[in-house]
């Protein structure tokens, strides 16, 4: 049993920033493998975005270890907590959601986590099962269970009290309301990222105070971004979103920085460890070289969600458009009607930018090209030659049929 459990420990050490405490998880490893009860692993998403990138990815890819080591997988979508918004790192208070945009964004993430995790080992539940059934008197004796001192001591709340900013009360339930999930639902484990240690601290403390043995911790690293400096997100544009085609996220993989590759290899794909150890070696020796080690990973990334066979077809177009200097076999295709438009307008047209703006944006960056030729104006008019192609940036293209109306 010990070689069994020590097995599984390395397992889920892979890539973990902080387990608090790791006796108690190599504890409830060996209970577990005594009992033959799988243990109680909870993650709580609050869905305030309704689309999932690499980023999110990090905590899922553990779950799906603990499933394969047979463990029991809880998400719980927070519909309740969602209301609120989790306050952690604001700056200011967050705007409520309504219901019907916390069950829209719900059913997105549950379509979205089962590209990653085992449906047969994931209970997927709302914590609005408890939470709205709570009473006025229940509310009161779970604040009791905790502080304002203890409440301040969060670093977000701390900075906001000392610059004057304002705290709204609810927002001190948000984190109470997390660690009342781990109560309702006798918890083993919990995971979140970094940013989450107070929150999922709380359900420890709040399991004591309610009598149950007290969960384990599991903080996952932040992942770094495709600029490689600040943490990924959409909002910043550097990003991976795993609906994404799989040419897009193999072409915006090949993108990422060299030094990130092998935190990518860890936290987001499923390569074995000894093949990740390897890799380190052959990098460090100068015996596999970096180009070919990222695009393994693009594959890699590009095959978990679109397949192996999509992931080598997205390699293949990548090869004819950025080693051989062709255009890709396939692009869309869109009919203009006006012999003369707007360059950002017609980007927009093609798909090519959500907006004029960043449209505007792109062609000051000289991202833009038309048949091959730079376009640098955003404020030009340009002639739409039928057949010519329309780039923006490395992996977007267009194919410009002009056709007059009427």
């Amino acid at each position: 049993m010990e070689r069994e459990v020590e097995r599984q420990l390395k397992v889920l050490r892979r890539g973990v920033a902080e387990i608090i405490p790791e006796e108690d998880l190599k504890a409830k490893l060996k209970k577990s493998l005594s009992t033959g009860k799988p243990l109680r692993v909870k993650l709580g998403l609050d869905p305030t975005a309704p689309d999932i990138h690499l980023g999110h990815t990090v905590v899922l890819q553990k779950l799906r270890q603990f499933q394969e080591l047979g463990h029991q997988v809880i998400i719980i979508i927070g519909d309740f907590t969602g209301r609120i918004g989790d306050p952690t790192g604001k700056s200011e208070t967050r705007r409520q959601l309504s219901e019907a945009e916390v069950l829209a964004n719900a059913e997105t993430y549950k379509e979205q986590i089962f590209k990653i995790l085992d449906p047969a080992r994931t209970e997927v539940t709302f914590n609005s099962r408890w939470l709205a059934r709570l009473t006025f008197a229940d509310v009161i004796q779970l604040a009791a269970k905790i502080t304002v001192a203890r409440m301040l001591e969060r670093e977000d709340f701390a900075r906001r009290y000392q610059e004057n900013r304002p705290i709204s009360v609810h927002e001190f339930f948000y984190p109470l309301m997390q660690g009342y999930d781990s109560v309702a639902l006798a918890a083993d484990v919990e995971l979140g990222g970094t940013d989450q240690k107070f929150n999922l601290l709380m359900g420890r403390h709040l399991q004591r105070e309610y009598g149950q043995e007290p969960q384990v911790a599991m903080m996952m690293p932040i992942l770094p971004g495709l600029d490689g400096v600040q943490k990924m997100s959409k909002s910043l544009g550097n990003y991976i979103g795993i609906n994404e085609p799989a040419r897009e996220m193999y072409g915006k993989t090949m993108s990422l920085p060299d030094e990130l590759m092998l935190t990518y290899f860890e936290l987001v794909t499923a390569v074995p460890l000894e093949e990740l150890e390897a890799i380190r070696q052959g990098l460090a020796d100068g015996s596999l070289h970096p180009r070919d080690v990222k695009m393994r990973l693009a594959r890699e990334i590009a095959g978990l969600y679109h397949g192996e066979a999509a992931a080598r077809e997205a390699e293949k177009e990548f090869r004819q458009v950025f080693q051989l200097g062709d255009l890709p076999e396939e692009m869309p295709e869109v009919i203009v009607s006006e012999a003369r438009v707007w360059l950002p307008r017609l980007m927009v047209q093609a798909g090519l930018a959500p907006s004029t703006s960043e449209a505007r944006r792109l062609i000051r960056q000289g991202a833009v090209k038309l048949d091959g030729a730079r376009l640098d104006d955003p404020d030009a008019e340009i002639d739409v030659p039928d057949g010519a192609v329309l780039q923006a940036g490395k992996r977007r293209f267009a194919r410009l049929l002009f056709k007059e109306q009427g």
